[in-house]
C-alpha cells in the first residue's frame, strides 16, 4: 500500500485546545496502527513550541488518506490551520 505524508500547521492560539484534545487524538492514532505508521508534533525553532503535526499514513489512495486525517480529533476540533497531504516514497528505514 502507498504512503502519504501529512504536514499540518496549527492555528495560532490553539495550544490549550491541542493539550485538551491530545488524549483522544492519540487514542485515534493508536487505534489504527496499520494506517498511522509514524506521527509526531512539529516544533518551532526553539525546539519546544508545538506548531503542527507530521504523520506518515499508509492508505489505499489519497482520498483514503484524507478521510483518515479528517477523522483525527485534532482536525475535528479545528486545531489545524492548514493541511498538506502528499504521496511519499520511502527511501531509507522502515515505518513501524
Amino acid at each position: 500500500m502507498p504512503y502519504f505524508m501529512l504536514r499540518a500547521t496549527d492555528k495560532p492560539g490553539t495550544g490549550d485546545l491541542r493539550l485538551e484534545t491530545r488524549p483522544v487524538h492519540l487514542d485515534y492514532l493508536n487505534s489504527l496502527p496499520d494506517v498511522f505508521r509514524m506521527a509526531g508534533a512539529l516544533l518551532a525553532e526553539d525546539g519546544q513550541t508545538v506548531v503542527g503535526s507530521l504523520m506518515i499514513i499508509e492508505a489505499d489512495d489519497l482520498d483514503s488518506a484524507r478521510a483518515y486525517v479528517e477523522g483525527d480529533p485534532f482536525a475535528q476540533a479545528g486545531i489545524f490551520a492548514t493541511t498538506e497531504i502528499l504521496p511519499w516514497r520511502l527511501a531509507i528505514g522502515k515505518p513501524a
